[in-house]
């Protein structure tokens, strides 16, 4: 069974960066035809997909976001990284990880989500 736990502060101060980490059991992140995704849900709206890294480590970012998005990843912990620069309010949302099996063209897994509040 794969499990996604992610995990990081839950309060950034407007103009910093959000850094979170999502650690992996069950799975190895580089494992062919998966892709580990950061998905974040604003208050009140729709999912919205932050980026992914592949298994082979090539990174792709949303074009509204990619200017302030890094991802990375840790192959020795099983672990990727999200980073957002520069954020503000409107970044306040719940984060999430997720497996992304292209196989089935779909999310299998998620991580249970962390809140994160840009806040002064």
């Amino acid at each position: 069974q794969v499990q996604l736990q992610e995990s990081g502060p839950g309060l950034v101060k407007p103009s910093q960066t959000l850094s979170l980490t999502c650690t992996v059991s069950g799975g190895s992140i580089t494992s062919n035809h998966y892709y580990w995704s950061w998905i974040r849900q604003p208050p009140g709206k729709g999912l919205e997909w932050i980026g992914y890294i592949t298994y082979g480590g090539s990174t792709y970012s949303s074009p509204s976001l990619k200017s302030r998005t890094s991802i990375s990843r840790d192959t020795s912990n099983n672990q990727f990284s999200l980073q957002l620069s520069s954020v503000t309010p409107e970044d306040t949302a719940e984060y999430y990880c997720a497996r992304f099996y292209t196989g089935y063209s779909d999310f299998d897994y998620w991580g249970q989500g962390t809140q994160v509040t840009v806040s002064s």
